[in-house]
C-alpha cells in the first residue's frame, strides 16, 4: 500500500504538536504494514463507509479513505469525544 496526503492533511498534521506528528508516523507505519494492526484501531467511520479511523493515541484519530492500493490520508485531529 502506497500513502497520500491531502493538503488538508498536511495542514493539520504540520499543525499538530511534535509528540503527535511521531504518534502518528508510528501508526501509519504499522497501518501500512496491515490494516488491521491492533495498534490503531482501524475501522469503518461513518454512515457511507467509506471513511476510515484509526488511532494516534488515546486523544488523536486519523482519517483516511482507501483506492486500490493508496491509503489516502484526509484528517488528523484531536478525537471528538476528549
Amino acid at each position: 500500500m502506497k500513502l497520500d496526503r491531502t493538503p488538508h492533511f498536511l495542514r493539520a498534521y504540520n499543525k499538530a504538536p511534535k509528540q503527535i506528528q511521531g504518534a502518528f508516523d508510528k501508526q501509519v507505519a504499522l497501518l501500512l504494514d496491515n490494516l488491521h494492526h491492533p495498534s490503531p484501531r482501524t475501522k469503518k467511520y461513518g454512515v457511507a463507509g467509506d471513511v476510515w479511523q484509526a488511532r494516534v493515541n488515546e486523544d488523536w484519530r486519523f482519517y483516511f479513505k482507501i483506492a486500490a492500493d493508496v491509503y489516502r490520508l484526509e484528517e488528523i485531529k484531536k478525537h471528538p469525544k476528549k
